[in-house]
């Protein structure tokens, strides 16, 4: 398996959004999601795999769950599953910001 390029944690912005249940979630995509021109059309994928967000989403609104997801693709972590949803949350609320 080749290394990761992933950006150290400690380089990434770090969003916190306090929850209903009042515990803070703290996820970030950059550095996980990534685009790339060529590859599956430009769409986001994850850590320049050829696996997009929009698979990842697709599997879950299906009824995978995280663990069939990582059992059919080793390749993906948690961590993977996790920035694929903060990808979406982020794009629905509109605040992408440009890397």
């Amino acid at each position: 398996m080749t290394e990761s390029r992933r950006t150290p944690a400690s380089k990434l912005p770090l969003l916190v959004h306090m929850g209903t249940k009042g515990y803070s979630s703290r996820m970030t995509w950059q550095g996980i999601i990534t685009l790339e021109p060529g590859k599956r059309g430009g769409r986001p994928c994850v850590r320049y795999m050829r696996i997009t967000v929009a698979d990842v989403l697709g599997w879950l609104a299906a009824g995978m769950t995280h663990a069939e997801i990582l059992s059919d693709y080793p390749e993906l972590t948690e961590e993977d599953i996790r920035a694929c949803l903060s990808y979406a949350a982020d794009r629905e609320r509109g605040v992408l910001t440009a890397a």
